[in-house]
């Protein structure tokens, strides 16, 4: 090897090795600028407690609150969804036909596609349209029950907006799973459907936790897709139905950093609450791979 080679290399190994540690190194410098900003404000009245009028003051309890919901409502309706797509791609369509071509086309259409137009889409869909024509057939005459923003279509405009990352995830999980399993199971006597159940979904269920954990991840910090759909500017109590508006905590450091009479009065209550969203996204990843570590922990012992 040439001495040129050489310094070639140590060259390329330096230069990964430092856009490695920079990345590292952003990431401590954000990191330490959120908590040397808001800890100091995080406390358990912080936590426990609504906010103010003008939000100078107080908590962001119903924001904690309605953050949980959105996330948790987005989970139960994108996951499965994103699952059954995954499953069929990867089962019941052979990988150059037009239909997996067309299918796959789409999602990463909607991967690409700017999450405030998401948000656009849910106010034109789900509550001008399916909404409004809900309330003609079902509520009083003149009453607005679910042609408005809420809980549910913020929540339904989030799980279209990490749908792609869940298929995507999901299948390639599926995929993993060795060929002969499958034909072992077909072989027994098992149909197609029951060695996906059986067979197929329990080897790859880590793949489908570990989906859920990016769409989470994906869906809590988004602002732009909530906006139009559910969002609310000042609201100190909690939500007690999905036809409700709900305060989130993505959207309330927006509101503060833009909206507020005085931002420097607010900077520590904004420093603060990026720093509760970023613990309750942790907190909600952490359980995911938690759940995904036991399931396969126990998949192995048995």
């Amino acid at each position: 090897m040439t001495l040129r080679k050489k310094l070639l290399g140590k060259g390329i190994v330096f230069f990964t090795a430092l856009c490695a540690f920079a990345i590292i190194g952003l990431v401590v410098f954000i990191m330490g600028t959120i908590i040397a900003g808001g800890h100091s404000h995080v406390t358990w009245k912080f936590l426990t407690l609504a906010p103010t009028e003008g939000m100078t003051s107080g908590g962001i309890f119903p924001a904690i609150i309605g953050t949980f919901f959105l996330v948790v409502i987005m989970s139960i309706v994108g996951v499965p969804v994103g699952t059954i797509t995954a499953i069929y791609l990867a089962e019941y369509t052979k990988k150059g036909s037009f239909i997996a071509k067309t299918i796959r086309f789409a999602v990463n259409t909607l991967a690409g596609i700017p999450s405030i137009v998401f948000g656009l889409f849910g106010l034109g869909f789900f509550i001008q349209f399916l909404g409004a024509n809900l309330d003609k057939a079902f509520a009083p005459a003149g009453q607005l029950v679910w042609g408005q923003p809420c809980l549910l279509w913020a929540a339904l405009t989030m799980a279209l907006l990490t749908l792609p990352v869940v298929i995507v995830s999901v299948e390639e999980a599926i995929r993993t799973v060795p060929k002969e399993l499958r034909e072992a199971s077909l072989a027994l006597g098992a149909t197609r459907w029951e060695t996906i159940v059986r067979i197929v979904l329990p080897n790859s269920v880590t793949g489908i936790l570990t989906g859920g954990i990016l769409a989470v991840s994906r869906g809590a910090g988004e602002v732009a897709p909530i906006l139009f759909t559910g969002a609310a500017y000042f609201l100190p109590h909690l939500p007690g139905k999905l036809q409700d508006q709900f305060m989130e905590l993505g959207y309330h450091v927006y509101i503060m950093s833009t909206q507020s009479t005085n931002v420097d009065e607010t900077k520590g209550i904004q420093f603060a609450t990026t720093l509760v969203l970023l613990l309750l996204t942790f907190c909600l990843n952490f359980s995911a791979v938690f759940l995904r570590y036991w399931m396969r922990k126990r998949a192995l012992s048995s």
